[in-house]
């Protein structure tokens, strides 16, 4: 298997497939690589060369007992990123490694980074405190970590419903793809899935944000049941100069498995600088409120 041995010798798995320019795909928890399938399968046939990591502890990776945080996410991307020579790529992140791409430039810059997609991702800040007073209280999280220990195969079966929105009426959700969901999260390390609760709920992406200076696009579920939208995208496509939001009216947030053939439409437009269709949803591109 290709794998890239990180500063503190634990190697990271990743995909490489097709050629052209790059684009860097970064899963959510607690999955792995395979979750961007649809999209680089897609994005190859199309002459791009897409590359995918299983971020340590999760997939194929190594699983360490250290590292488990959002800074050293960000280093692994950064020594993955030099080791492949990677140069005008465009940054596709998910979830938590929607936080894991804020950090790559919050701590790396952009001199390899020629745009950023974040998809129903973490950032800015999840957790609710005096000062984020509109986030997800931490009792939230306390309770998947619970669940976690007590028994993290059934609590991902479970999970796998909000996830893509099957608990809503009218779901087509296929058991295959909750089945997905559950194989790619046992492959995840215990720690590593336990540590990164705390990685993605408590890290403040704020001041990492405010130094994206590539064109950005935030797309978001309506109704994401995991990242809440109002916590998430509406605020971060205001600190982002020059972001630009879509909302998928009704979308969960495993949106890029339910809503794959829009994402792919969307990324493939944003890619080639076109206008992102707005193909089978109500709602089209638009700017920002207070983006310059």
């Amino acid at each position: 298997m290709p794998t890239i041995r990180m500063k503190d010798n634990t190697q990271i798995y990743y995909k490489d497939w097709g050629s052209g320019q790059p684009v860097v795909f970064s899963h959510g928890w607690p999955l792995s690589s395979d979750a961007w399938e649809d999209q680089m399968f897609f994005l190859a046939e199309h002459g791009y060369r897409c590359i995918a990591h299983d971020r340590r502890g999760h997939g194929r990776s190594d699983q360490p007992w250290n590292g488990n945080d959002m800074d050293t996410y960000a280093d692994d991307l950064a020594t993955l990123v030099e080791a492949l020579d990677l140069g005008d790529a465009i940054h596709v992140g998910h979830s938590t490694g929607g936080g894991e791409v804020a950090r790559y430039i919050g701590r790396h810059g952009t001199d390899r980074v020629a745009k950023v997609v974040l998809i129903d991702a973490v950032p800015p800040f999840l957790l609710k405190t005096a000062a984020n007073p509109g986030g997800i209280p931490r009792e939230t999280f306390d309770e998947i970590r619970a669940a976690v220990l007590a028994d993290r195969s059934q609590f991902f079966k479970d999970f796998s419903s909000p996830f893509y929105g099957a608990n809503r009426p009218g779901s087509r959700v296929s058991q295959g793809l909750r089945d997905t969901f559950w194989l790619q999260s046992m492959m995840a390390g215990h720690n590593a899935v336990y540590e990164c609760i705390k990685a993605f709920s408590e890290t403040d992406f704020t001041e990492d944000l405010k130094k994206f200076d590539v064109p950005t696009l935030i797309i978001h579920g309506e109704d994401d049941q995991i990242v809440p939208i109002g916590v998430s995208a509406m605020l971060s496509s205001k600190i982002i100069r020059g972001a630009i939001l879509k909302v998928y009216p009704g979308a969960p947030h495993g949106i890029c498995s339910t809503h794959k053939d829009q994402i792919n439409a969307d990324l493939l437009a944003f890619i080639k600088g076109e206008a992102v269709p707005d193909t089978s949803m109500e709602s089209g591109m638009k700017p920002a409120a207070g983006a310059r």
